[in-house]
């Protein structure tokens, strides 16, 4: 994670230009590599001083404190560093999209992940559709219950980023609009948002401060990321992470816009308004049985004599994201949404059938979008399908006992963007040539005195064929349609 170390080094120094001195100074930037210090072992020295005096520094900022332990070390040699420095020194993180900040950290820290175990990670370009179409804002708790690296939290974050830049900015768009993205207000924003209302479990500690530093990446704000086994919530071995999840939901409902509403437990149960998540799943892993068996789904399943689905003894092994489903369900507040990635074989196999059934009473079934092998390759390749769930009241499974009737958004994507290897796919004419698209490419240009100006030309461009894409913007369109 050293390569991480130095990226941190490189947005701690960025942000330092925007912060008030304390002697009333205006602070130098010390991540630079001048080309005359790489020749001598003289140079290589000062270069790894003044990196490694801005990595003790940022150690003890508030904002970094929180994912570092205060042990950390870049044990780099000096002509490593000044090399890796010397080309992050090139561009600016601060200007960066969350999509490219989060794809470059996700590659360093992609060792990190246990594939074998079930861990991947999720393709940007789905979570981007999954946060989209659930269309998280301010007021809503958010909760990623096997967050690994926090793709899903930072996408979400950026998400509501650009929501409260809109809101405060409603007379720009465009460029202009995104110019206040990074601004003071919208930080200040984002940051009190992320603190209050995104959270994230996951049983790996190593995971846990990936997640972290992956949130500080995306911007000012950090989630409240916890190393816990999110099927043993609310029990498990880890007392100090759960007391701390209590005091965090206590203060987030203090300070929410739920404060006034009944809550039936007093942790995190019953009190998110989405959950997004890629849970691990696969023959590979494996939950203990004293943790399967508090759960429904964790029992075997008949019919009775009427056909109804009745529950009978404890299995003896579940597979986690089917418990992940029920544990989903016991999250979310009434009327909370989950967008929740499953195998096919849950939505699908004979014998998964009284898990469809579970589902069907228990939630209202929003959307289902059926997704391509490519589209977790070259990591992995499964079957799998995003299901777009939300959880039924009290009234609403009273009222659905004798049936129910409404209309199910559902999606079969085709391609997503990138071949089995990985490599990125563009659309195509039937002669299989790479289609030209018409663009209108914008740049801001700042004047001596700081004003700014829009110029634009046009240009030809390649567009990605990814139904992800058409497919979130077909769901809105759904929804308004249903609405009227």
């Amino acid at each position: 994670l050293e390569a991480a170390f130095l990226i941190f080094c490189k947005i701690y120094d960025e942000k330092r230009r925007f912060q008030p001195s304390p002697n009333g100074e205006s602070y130098r930037r010390k991540f630079w590599v001048g080309v005359k210090e790489q020749n001598s072992d003289e140079g290589l020295k000062a270069i790894s001083k003044r990196i490694k005096g801005i990595f003790e520094e940022l150690k003890s900022d508030k904002l970094f404190s929180e994912v570092f332990d205060g042990n950390e070390q870049i044990n780099l040699s000096d002509r490593g560093l000044a090399y890796i420095a010397g080309e992050l020194a090139k561009y600016s993180f601060l200007e960066a999209t969350v999509d490219v900040k989060g794809s470059a950290y996700e590659t360093i820290v992609s060792n990190t992940l246990k594939q074998e175990a079930g861990q991947f990670f999720t393709p940007r370009n789905l979570i981007r559709c999954m946060v989209e179409m659930m269309d998280p804002d301010e007021n809503m708790r958010v909760l990623d219950p096997a967050c690994g690296s926090g793709g899903f939290l930072v996408i979400v974050l950026d998400h509501v980023r650009k929501k409260i830049a809109q809101r405060l900015h409603p007379d720009l768009t465009g460029l202009f609009l995104a110019e206040k993205y990074n601004s003071q207000e919208v930080n200040d924003r984002v940051k009190d948002y992320a603190e209050r209302m995104i959270f994230g479990f996951d049983f790996d500690p190593d995971l846990k401060k990936a997640a972290r530093m992956n949130m500080v990446m995306a911007g000012d704000g950090h989630a409240n990321i916890f190393n816990v086994n999110s099927l043993d919530y609310p029990f498990g071995s880890r007392t100090d992470e759960l007391e701390k999840i209590k005091q965090t939901i206590a203060h987030s409902v203090a300070n929410g816009p739920d404060k006034e509403l009944p809550h039936e437990f007093e942790d995190a149960r019953g009190k998110f308004d989405l959950i997004f998540t890629n849970p691990p799943f696969g023959a590979k892993v494996e939950v203990d049985f004293e943790i399967s068996k508090r759960y429904e789904l964790g029992h075997n399943w008949s019919r009775d004599t009427y056909g109804n689905f009745v529950k009978g003894n404890a299995s003896s092994s579940e597979a986690p994201e089917v418990l992940f489903i029920e544990q989903c369900y016991n999250l979310l507040k009434p009327g909370g949404r989950v967008a929740i990635v499953l195998p096919d074989g849950i939505l699908g196999n004979p014998n998964t059938e009284y898990v469809r059934d579970w589902i069907l009473k228990r939630f209202k079934v929003l959307a289902s979008l059926d997704l391509p092998v490519e589209t977790f390759l070259p990591q992995v390749g499964v079957q799998a399908s995003v299901l777009f769930l939300q959880k039924k009241t009290d009234a609403e499974r009273d009222a659905a006992v004798n049936g129910e009737d409404y209309e199910v958004f559902m999606a079969i994507a085709e391609t997503v963007g990138k071949d089995r290897r990985g490599v990125p796919i563009y659309k195509r004419d039937e002669d299989g040539a790479e289609l030209l698209f018409d663009s209108i490419k914008e740049v801001l240009l700042y004047d001596k005195n700081g004003n700014t100006k829009l110029n634009s030309r046009k240009i030809r461009v390649k567009k990605l064929d990814d139904d992800l894409l058409v497919i979130k913007e077909q769901y809105h369109k759904f929804l308004k349609s249903a609405v009227k």
